[in-house]
């Protein structure tokens, strides 16, 4: 294989999450080496999944090392595919996203098979046979690659480069990323900073100093309303329960199901809820529930003290696990009022589409949204009041109660993430900001520049920037 010509200064080439809050993936292009930074999928509208099917704009086996904030798989899902086309490097990653990688990964490849397997059973798709992106084989060996990486301990993870791992905040192992180049400059990546009011996990710690600043934009043009938020989650249960419903929550399947469970575990201990079933519906969920539980009991210094003094703080009392598809399938055919907290947390696959299917339909039900919904998901287009939504091949009349409750995000909100930038030992050269719709990133970039002083820009899709 030819190695790829070098360029003459330091690089940034911003390959994805640009204009979107999906795909996350950062190459730094040193005349030595070539890092990743994140390697994500694009998800939403089908204009951004498509990118997902488009050859990798650098060729795979031309980097030498990924780097990765955390396992959701809008910043890890693309690397069993980059590994398939080639890339043969390490993925350094902390322990809890090597723990959370080696379920989510599979897990993604496991629901690409099973959605095409489906199509192509029930022929409504346009590609015949219907394909994944990837297979569970390729996923498998994929995190073969990983390895673990200590926090606050500076690693070089490629020649000339000098990677450390901070907490994050946003879920178990998440991690800000400080790359050190030999020619002098420092960058940093925020990856999904978490909150500081997170029950499970510990506050994102201060940014490190940097020269160039690569921030997420989320929410950033939104403050989240924590009180009416969780108001309206516990109204919503307490109605639907009293009308005989089912409440329905589709939940990404790592962290923020823990912090449902949380907060669910709380109101019914104080009786502001009814003492209802919980059915968690999502292997890959449950299998993260393990994860959390295991850093509880090795007291994981991310976990905020004391967690789990008072016992299992995921398990509201009649909590029911659904590891089956028949177990799966018998919640439909459920008619005691119940929770059901099933992925994925847009609504865009899995489990949820078969139980959004049958209880959409009923006005006794109800769909809570728990997080932010990415534009062209069918959480989206919930969240916008549609009254019918494609899925599984078919229309499906919405006629249960919708309600949004983004104070369960575990992404900071505006000024969370100004208060995070603040907290810099010096104002970097410059702030790029990335991962967000475009009215939240100009948004933030506006606060940056208005707030702070600083100097921001929102990247720009496959935008090179020099960093000498």
């Amino acid at each position: 294989m030819t190695r790829p010509q070098r360029p003459g200064v330091p690089l940034l080439r911003f390959l994805g999450a640009t204009g979107t809050v999906t795909g996350s993936r950062f190459l730094v292009d040193t005349p030595q080496a070539r890092v990743l930074v994140d390697c994500g999928l694009f998800q939403g509208l089908k204009p951004l999944r498509l990118r997902n099917w488009d050859a990798f704009p650098v060729e795979a086996a031309s980097i030498d090392a990924v780097v990765l904030t955390h396992a959701h798989v809008d910043h890890s899902g693309y690397l069993p595919l980059l590994s398939r086309s080639g890339f043969d490097g390490p993925v350094f990653c902390t322990a809890g996203t090597d723990a959370l990688s080696r379920i989510v990964l599979p897990d993604c490849a496991h629901v690409q098979e099973e959605d095409a397997a489906y199509a192509n059973r029930k022929g409504f798709s346009k590609h015949f046979p219907a394909l994944p992106l990837y297979t569970e084989d390729d996923a498998r060996r994929a995190v073969k690659q990983f390895r673990v990486m200590p926090f606050d301990a500076p690693t070089e993870v490629a020649k000339g480069v000098r990677a450390t791992f901070r907490p994050a905040g946003h879920i178990l192992g998440s991690a800000t990323i400080t790359l050190e180049l030999d020619h002098g400059r420092t960058i940093g990546f925020s990856g999904d900073l978490g909150r500081p009011n997170h029950p499970v996990l510990r506050p994102p710690v201060p940014m490190a100093d940097a020269d160039i600043v690569v921030t997420e934009s989320t929410y950033g043009n939104r403050e989240h309303e924590d009180e009416e938020s969780l108001r309206n989650f516990e109204q919503a249960i307490v109605q639907t329960a009293g009308q005989g419903g089912m409440t329905v929550i589709p939940s990404f399947a790592v962290d923020r199901t823990e912090v449902i469970l949380c907060h669910l575990r709380g109101l019914m201990q104080a009786g502001r809820v009814p003492q209802l079933p919980v059915y968690v519906d999502s292997p890959l969920a449950l299998a993260a529930l393990d994860v959390y539980r295991e850093a509880i009991t090795r007291k994981d210094p991310e976990l905020q003290p004391g967690l789990g003094a008072a016992g299992d703080p995921f398990d509201p009392g009649d909590l029911i696990e659904a590891h089956t598809v028949e177990q799966s399938k018998a919640i439909d055919a459920q008619r005691v009022p119940s929770v059901v907290i099933s992925a994925s947390g847009m609504a865009t696959g899995g489990r949820v589409l078969h139980h959004l299917a049958n209880f959409l339909p009923d006005q006794r039900n109800t769909v809570i949204l728990v997080g932010f919904q990415a534009e062209g998901t069918r959480g989206r287009l919930l969240c916008e009041g549609a009254r019918t939504i494609k899925m599984l091949g078919r229309y499906v009349p919405v006629r249960a109660n919708v309600v949004s409750v983004p104070a369960f995000s575990v992404h900071a909100d505006r000024s969370e993430i100004l208060a995070w930038l603040r907290r810099a030992p010096r104002p970097p050269d410059t702030v790029f900001v990335v991962h967000g719709e475009p009215e939240a990133a100009n948004a933030l970039r506006e606060g940056i520049e208005r707030d702070l002083g600083w100097s921001a820009t929102v990247a720009r899709n496959f935008e090179r920037v020099r960093l000498d």
